[in-house]
């Protein structure tokens, strides 16, 4: 059997054994990051892998003392080799939803595989947007009546008080008023009585003067 199956067969194996007691590191979308294990025993190859949150094994990469490339197959761009003889392996532009899960790595002595540090990437929860403000009707304003303001100043130059020429200005309408409602009532009198004049002229016309009756009898008497 191939010796990467061999491998991903012992990692099955230990499974329960590299997820506990992982240190997690919470990774902002895009951001490079540092994984870093040291097995505790030096082997012939170090091999790298991770277990994806879907429960999905990945072998990454293997490398021997030295640092060259053990690997059946090419190295995965997603990640830089570049630290590798110092027990680091960088992850160039992490993914939420594509590298969330646990790293660590196994150097595989005498058949044995012995398991370095575990590193849990935990991607930072998304920043959550405030909803739009609901559109309010504007209220309607109430118009109110504009102050009276007058700056008329007396011929003397001096100041006088506003509240006076305020008060002037709104009496002299309504003085005004009053007298055109006194004309109209007296042309109304002074119309009402000359109709009544000709209507009922027999009231005003002057009556005979009627003698005494003394002196009707001494007319009589003559006769």
């Amino acid at each position: 059997m191939d010796q990467k199956w061999i491998q991903i067969l012992l990692i099955l194996m230990f499974y329960q054994k590299i997820t506990s007691g992982a240190v997690e590191k919470r990774v902002n979308e895009g951001e490079e990051i540092e994984i870093f294990c040291n097995p505790p025993e030096k082997g012939s190859i170090v091999t790298w892998f991770r277990v994806l949150e879907k429960s999905r094994i990945q072998f990454i990469a293997s490398f021997s003392n030295t640092g060259m490339d053990k690997s059946s197959g090419p190295l995965d761009p997603s990640f830089s080799y570049s630290k590798i003889r110092d027990q680091k392996l960088i992850l160039k532009n992490f993914k939420k939803h594509e590298d969330s899960g646990v790293y660590s790595c196994a150097s595989l002595k005498s058949n044995e595989l012995k398991f370095g540090e575990v590193t849990r990437l935990v991607g930072a929860p998304d920043a959550v947007t405030e909803p739009a403000p609901r559109a309010t009707s504007a209220k309607p304003k109430l118009f109110t009546a504009r102050p009276c303001v007058c700056n008329n100043q007396s011929a003397g130059g001096g100041d006088v008080n506003p509240r006076l020429h305020c008060s002037l200005l709104m009496l002299a309408p309504l003085a005004g008023a009053c007298g055109l409602l006194l004309l109209l009532l007296i042309i109304t009198i002074l119309y009402c009585n000359k109709m009544r004049t000709r209507r009922c002229p027999h009231h005003y016309k002057k009556r005979p003067r009627t003698t005494a009756p003394e002196k009707h009898m001494m007319t009589n008497r003559h006769i």
